[in-house]
């Protein structure tokens, strides 16, 4: 799949609720500058019905730092986590790059995935988005701030988003010297950002179950792209959430959760 060396993911498992629950647990992946905590309450709710675990990728949340954001090296990262909690096949939802990351494991390691489901990705190459951010979390590197106040500031003089600045601000934790410091490798993430913003890997369709769940008010699955993703995902049902942009699940929460739960228990 990948020579680069794998690293010792971090991640959240939670237990199903029901002792009579699906023996297939749902395995989530976060998008960019996000974490297995972004998740925590929709883990609550789809672990009433099965085990879920949601994880950290590589250079994200309590994982390692690493060289390499190839979709390969990550969907490798992935397969050692699933190996070390003896799982044979999960439903894998991601988001996002998520979403590329769980697209290129259903090409590459068609066997470990029961269903999958993609929330607002598609399978291609997207441009440059991210200086801002970059710079923001640079700026909050460099400027040290001591609390969250000072940090969102130095975020503010890159990105104008409250919402956004909030969701960066989950990157970070009071250090040993009491600054708040970055947790995610940033560098790394930088230097590997091709990768990222470039296709999912695998060379084959995957055609199991799939669903793909876009918001109304986001571009980042268009009409046009549709083409392009049922040819590598010809069995996906489409599905938009209306008044919701790219973090769907963050704006339609308890319709992203139904969609979720009424497709893999159809599974």
């Amino acid at each position: 799949m990948t020579d680069a060396a794998t690293v010792d993911l971090h991640f959240i498992d939670m237990p199903a609720d029901d002792s009579g629950a699906d023996t297939t647990p749902l395995v989530v992946i976060h998008g960019l500058l996000g974490s297995a905590d972004n998740w925590r309450s929709h883990l609550k709710v789809w672990q009433r019905s099965r085990r879920v675990i949601a994880l950290d990728l590589r250079n994200h949340g309590r994982s390692p730092h690493a060289e390499g954001m190839a979709y390969a090296t990550m969907v490798a990262d992935v397969v050692a986590l699933l190996d070390k909690l003896s799982i044979e096949r999960a439903h894998v939802l991601g988001h996002s790059m998520g979403g590329k990351v769980a697209i290129s494991m259903a090409r590459l390691a068609p066997e470990r995935v029961a269903s999958l489901i993609v929330a607002d990705i598609a399978p291609v190459a997207y441009e440059h988005g991210h200086d801002d951010v970059f710079a923001a979390l640079d700026n909050v590197r460099e400027g040290q701030p001591k609390n969250r106040r000072e940090a969102d500031e130095l975020l503010g003089e890159h990105v104008d988003s409250r919402p956004t600045r909030l969701f960066l601000a989950t990157n970070l934790v009071r250090n040993d010297d009491n600054v708040m410091a970055l947790r995610v490798g940033l560098d790394e993430i930088k230097r590997g950002y091709s990768d990222i913003i470039g296709l999912p890997d695998g060379e084959r369709a995957y055609d199991g179950p799939s669903l793909v769940l876009r918001g109304g008010d986001s571009h980042y699955v268009a009409d046009d792209m549709l083409p392009t993703l049922r040819e590598v995902l010809p069995r996906a049902r489409v599905v938009t959430l209306k008044n919701a942009g790219h973090w769907l699940h963050a704006d339609q929460p308890e319709a992203f959760q139904q969609a979720v739960i009424t497709f893999v228990d159809a599974q």
